[in-house]
């Protein structure tokens, strides 16, 4: 019996207008490190839409298995099977990263989890990587929305630890990490694409 493959409505929604970003960002042939790749449908999509990349999707242990059924059922030669990252435990299944995407995975961390992703960032990247996080941030102390503002509420209710987090705080840890803002875009539903870039030294 063949188990239903798990499926996020918003990796849907967001998919294309993530892709108009993050085809400008990622023009070089190279392989894409995917930090929580979730069910595996942004993985599948990009993959399909960027044929010049190699796509790397990974996450925790219990949710490979979903990834995995989305990459079997896209045949896609330049999409990786996925690997088990857990960004607080070292050392990373890689040796070194020569470009990195996530959504959606900041909310979802706890601050310590947030610190130890760029500190991992920061030993594992390549020089010159291109980097982009997508989901929702505060600015200056504030929502951006009600509608963030209740979605954080609800974070909370589930884990306590977690939350959105502060636009200001990601670039002190990304600056840390040798990594420079090079962008921040205006995405639908109140959400933004940060673009990083590792510095050259």
């Amino acid at each position: 019996m063949t188990t239903q493959k798990p499926f996020s409505q918003s990796c849907e929604n967001n998919k294309q207008p993530i892709l108009r970003v993050i085809e400008t960002v990622f023009t070089d042939p190279t392989t894409v490190w995917e930090i929580g790749s979730g069910t595996g449908q942004h993985a599948c999509y990009f993959a399909e839409q960027l044929p010049h990349l190699a796509w790397q999707p990974t996450d925790r242990a219990e949710n490979l298995a979903g990834i995995e059924q989305w990459r079997i059922a896209a045949g896609l030669p330049n999409l990786h099977p996925p690997l088990c990252l857990d960004v607080e435990h070292a050392p990373w299944p890689c040796s070194r990263i020569q470009a990195l995407f996530s959504a959606n995975t900041l909310h979802i961390m706890s601050q310590t989890q947030v610190e130890a992703c760029f500190a991992g960032l920061g030993e594992y990247l390549n020089a010159a990587a291109p980097v982009c996080f997508y989901g929702p941030f505060n600015y200056a102390g504030s929502y951006t929305s009600d509608s963030n503002a209740r979605f954080d509420e609800w974070l909370k209710q589930r884990d306590p630890l977690s939350g959105i987090k502060h636009f200001e705080n990601i670039v002190e840890l990304a600056a840390q990490a040798g990594l420079e803002l090079r962008s921040d875009c205006e995405m639908p539903a109140n959400n933004r694409l940060l673009v990083f870039r590792k510095s050259d030294g």
